[in-house]
């Protein structure tokens, strides 16, 4: 599956690395992942999210908030799947893993996750690991320059993730399906309520998938409450919001002990042309 980030030649696993024929070497971490994200564009130390964001997501994931929407992900990847016998599947913008550790269950599922942070997918290891799943390979990678073969996968999972036109074509399988999910106009009303004087709904995503043909589209909301002042604020530093609110609403976040939200998704599913 892995391809070399720098000649794009076919990666082959040699005693505890990933090698490619022009002597480009990767070497596998501890925890059994590889980074595979080049230098040349990316600082493979700072990309993407940092550990604070990273255990913060895991805490209020690790919850069950967003466990519907997980069990929703599975269900409609498994329907648009189900009959290739043994389908492969690749998480872009994986996180800390918890869609892919869902989609795991899907029946002989290979699944190969990748994120920009190598926090993030330094988790992504912890929780395959403590849950005993064999099927699922993690990598530090960029999601517009995906370290896998040209047509390789049956489905591209991108669950609030930057979406790759070019890329999501070629490693899909003529008609493989690419699924995204991003917020429904309602997501987290309430709690953009409580930080701005005047709350918005979310606006609809473009994605200009022009080599993509969307024939699906699921809108999921349901409530939860969050009942510490921990979890609000760890949802809260999981949102854009957090880059952009003022120290004053800061402080009212900073205040609440419980709160309503609604947890609101548009699941969109697309075929490769």
């Amino acid at each position: 599956m892995y391809i070399c980030p720098v000649c794009k030649k076919k990666l082959n696993k040699v005693e505890n690395s990933w090698k490619c024929v022009n002597g480009h070497s990767f070497d596998i971490a501890r925890k059994g992942h590889v980074n595979l994200l080049t230098t040349a564009k990316h600082n493979p130390k700072t990309a993407g999210d940092n550990a604070e964001m990273v255990k913060a997501r895991t805490e209020f994931l690790d919850k069950g908030y967003y466990r519907p929407l997980a069990e929703k992900i599975r269900e409609i990847t498994t329907a648009e799947i189900n009959t290739i016998e043994n389908p492969v599947i690749i998480d872009s913008g994986c996180g800390e893993g918890f869609y892919t550790a869902e989609l795991s269950n899907i029946g002989k599922a290979r699944i190969f996750g990748i994120d920009i942070s190598k926090h993030a997918v330094a988790h992504c290891m912890t929780r395959i690991h403590q849950a005993r799943i064999k099927n699922c390979e993690f990598a530090v990678a960029s999601s517009f320059e995906l370290p896998f073969a040209d047509r390789c996968a049956d489905a591209v999972i991108s669950v609030f993730a930057p979406v790759c036109n070019d890329e999501y074509h070629r490693v899909l399988k003529k008609g493989g399906k690419l699924i995204v999910v991003s917020p429904s106009p309602r997501h987290l009303f309430e709690l953009k309520a409580a930080v701005y004087d005047k709350p918005y709904e979310n606006k609809p995503n473009d994605y200009h998938l022009d080599r993509f043909v969307k024939f699906g589209e699921t809108v999921f909301e349901y409530k939860k409450e969050l009942t510490s002042q921990k979890d609000i604020f760890d949802l809260f530093m999981m949102t854009p919001y957090f880059y952009k609110t003022s120290e004053e609403g800061i402080s009212r976040l900073k205040e609440l002990d419980s709160i309503e939200v609604t947890c609101g998704f548009v699941i969109q599913v697309y075929r490769r042309k």
